[in-house]
C-alpha cells in the first residue's frame, strides 16, 4: 500500500516536493544549482574585479585631464586670441575628451563651468550642475551625479593663482564595458549550465543505471506471486560489470542479486515440501477413502440387518461410528479436492447458468436450514459463465453452509446474483448474523481457519469449506472477498461471464 504513495500524489504536489523527486532528479537539481551558485559567484567576482581595474584607469585619465587642464589654465589664452564660447578655456587644450567637465571655483564659488559635447563644442552647465563642482576634493577623484549630464569622476587641482580647476570624466563609458560584459558573461554562463545539465543527466543515469536495475528487479519480484506455487526468478535479474565491487552502486547491485539467489533457495526449498506435503495428503486422502467406505458399508449393515434387536448402546455405538465415518470421508474428499486443485488439474468447463444454479441451491438451503429466512434475487435474462457446474454448485453450496452453521436460527440470508458491467457476474451472500471477529477477517479463506472450534466440530465444520470456495473460484478465474460487521456479513464473488454472453450483453 505504501509503495502506491507517489504515484497517488497529484504531479503538482510532487513537482512542490523534493522528497517525492527520484534521486537522479535531485542530484541534477543540486548539480545544477551549485553550477548556478559558482558562475554567480564567478561573474560577480570578475564584474567587481573589472569595475575596479576600469575606474583605476578611468581615475588615472581624470588625473591627466585635470593636470591638462590646470596647465592650460596657468598659461591662459595666447595674446590677442579670444576663444568663443561658455565654459573654461583649457577645455578646448589638445587632448581633451568628449564628455569631459571642466569648471573654475574662485572664493568658494563657480566662475564658469561647461562640458565638451559630442561635436566637440562647450555647453555651459546649469546652476544645480555647477554647484555641485564646488566641494570637489584635490586629495583625490570622487564620484558624482550631475544633473542633467550624469556620472562623474571628479577631482580639483590647484592653479597658480590661487583658484580651483576641477576636471572629470564621464562614467559612462565603464558602466557601457560592465554591462556588456554582464550580459557576456550570463549568456555564457546559460549556455555552460545547459550543457552541464544535458551533461549532468546523461553522466548520473548512465552511473545509476544499475541502481535503475536494481529497482526494475524488484518490482518484477514484487509481482511475483511468491506465498505460494513454485516461483521462477529471472535469470538474471541486475547483473554486474567487472568494476562493480569498487563502486556503492555495484555493490548494492551484488547484494541484491546475491539475496535473491537465497531467497530464490529458500523459496525452491518451501515448494519442494510443499509438493510433499500435497502429494502425501492426496495419497492419504485417497488411501483413506477404501477403509471409510467400509466402516460406512458394515455399519448401515448392521443398522439395517437388526436394528431393533441391537442393544440401546450398541444401537447408539454404531450411530455415532456411522456418522463419524461420513464426516471424515467429507473430510477426505475435500482434502483430495484440494490436493487436486493444487495440483492445478484443469477443469472440465460448460456454459453454466448461474440463473438456474443459485435458484436451486437456495431452494435445497431452505430445506436443510428451515430455522434459517432465506431470499434469493436474480435477473430475469440468463447469466452464462464458463465453468464446471458441480464445482459453481460446490462454491455457492459451501457459503450458503457456512451461513447455516455458523448463524443462530431465524438469521436472515440473501442470495444475489447481478452483472453491473456486463463482463462480470457477481454473487453475494449476505446474512445478518453476529458477524465475523475482525481479527479472523484476514485467514477466512485459510485451511483448517474456524472462528469458533468448539461449535464448529460440533456443527460438522472441517475448516476447508472457505478454503475450498477461494481455491475453486481461482480455478475459474474469479476473486472472492469478504466484509463482515456485527449484524451483516456478505461474501462476493466475482466470476467472469462467457464470451458469447459478453457479446450479447454489449449488443
Amino acid at each position: 500500500m505504501s509503495s502506491n504513495r507517489r504515484a497517488d500524489l497529484p504531479l503538482l504536489a510532487r513537482v512542490r516536493s523534493p522528497r517525492t523527486w527520484s534521486l537522479q532528479a535531485r542530484l541534477v537539481v543540486v548539480l545544477v544549482v551549485l553550477l548556478a551558485c559558482v558562475c554567480a559567484v564567478v561573474g560577480a567576482g570578475t564584474l567587481l574585479a573589472t569595475e575596479r581595474f576600469l575606474l583605476c584607469q578611468l581615475d588615472n585619465q581624470v588625473r591627466d585631464a585635470a593636470s591638462r587642464s590646470v596647465t592650460f589654465y596657468d598659461l591662459g589664452p595666447p595674446p590677442g586670441v579670444h576663444i568663443a564660447g561658455p565654459g573654461p578655456v583649457f577645455l578646448d587644450a589638445p587632448g581633451q575628451s568628449t564628455g569631459t567637465v571642466g569648471a573654475v571655483v574662485v572664493g568658494g564659488g563657480i566662475t564658469e563651468a561647461a562640458v565638451i559635447t559630442t561635436d566637440g563644442s562647450r555647453n555651459e552647465l546649469s546652476a544645480d550642475s555647477a554647484s555641485q563642482l564646488v566641494d570637489v576634493p584635490t586629495s583625490h577623484p570622487v564620484r558624482k551625479f550631475l544633473d542633467g549630464v550624469g556620472e562623474y569622476e571628479l577631482i580639483a587641482t590647484r592653479a597658480s593663482d590661487g583658484n580651483l580647476v576641477v576636471a572629470g570624466l564621464s562614467r559612462d563609458g565603464v558602466n557601457q564595458t560592465l554591462v556588456s560584459l554582464m550580459g557576456i558573461f550570463w549568456g555564457v554562463a546559460a549556455v555552460a549550465l545547459i550543457v552541464a545539465t544535458v551533461a549532468g543527466v546523461v553522466v548520473i543515469r548512465r552511473q545509476f543505471a544499475p541502481l535503475s536495475r536494481v529497482a526494475l528487479a524488484a518490482r518484477r519480484i514484487a509481482q511475483l506471486e511468491l506465498d505460494r506455487g513454485e516461483v521462477r526468478f529471472p535469470t538474471v535479474l541486475v547483473g554486474t560489470g567487472p568494476q562493480s565491487p569498487y563502486t556503492e552502486v555495484g555493490q548494492l547491485a551484488m547484494a541484491f542479486d546475491q539475496m535473491l539467489d537465497r531467497i530464490a533457495d529458500a523459496l525452491s526449498s518451501r515448494h519442494t515440501s510443499e509438493m510433499r506435503v500435497r502429494q502425501f495428503v492426496a495419497d492419504a486422502s485417497h488411501e483413506l477413502r477404501t477403509p471409510l467406505a467400509c466402516i460406512g458399508g458394515y455399519t448401515e449393515l448392521v443398522a439395517l440387518r437388526a436394528p431393533s434387536t441391537l442393544p440401546e448402546d450398541l444401537a447408539y455405538a454404531i450411530g455415532r461410528v456411522d456418522a463419524e465415518a461420513k464426516r471424515m470421508t467429507q473430510l477426505v474428499g475435500d482434502m483430495l479436492l484440494l490436493a487436486r486443485l493444487d495440483a492445478g488439474r484443469p477443469l472440465e468447463c460448460s456454459d453454466v447458468d448461474l440463473c438456474v444454479l443459485t435458484a436451486d441451491i437456495v431452494m435445497d438451503a431452505r430445506v436443510t436450514g428451515p430455522d434459517h429466512q432465506w431470499s434469493v434475487n436474480v435477473p430475469d435474462e440468463p447469466v452464462i459463465v464458463s465453468g464446471e457446474s458441480l464445482r459453481l454448485h460446490q462454491v455457492l453450496a459451501n457459503l450458503l453452509t457456512n451461513a447455516r452453521i455458523h448463524t443462530p436460527p431465524g438469521t436472515h440470508v440473501n442470495t444475489t446474483l447481478t452483472c453491473p458491467g456486463g463482463a462480470m457476474a457477481v454473487l453475494t451472500v449476505t446474512d445478518n448474523g453476529p458477524g465475523i471477529p475482525e481479527h479472523h477477517l484476514p485467514e477466512i479463506f485459510e485451511r483448517f481457519t474456524r472462528g469458533d472450534s468448539s461449535r464448529s466440530r460440533r456443527a460438522g465444520s472441517t475448516g476447508l469449506g472457505l478454503a475450498i470456495v477461494s481455491s475453486l473460484v481461482k480455478s475459474h478465474k474469479g476473486t472472492v472477498s469478504v466484509h463482515s460487521v456485527p449484524g451483516q456479513t456478505t461474501f462476493t464473488i466475482n466470476l467472469p461471464r462467457a464470451r458469447s454472453a459478453q457479446l450479447i450483453t454489449l449488443a
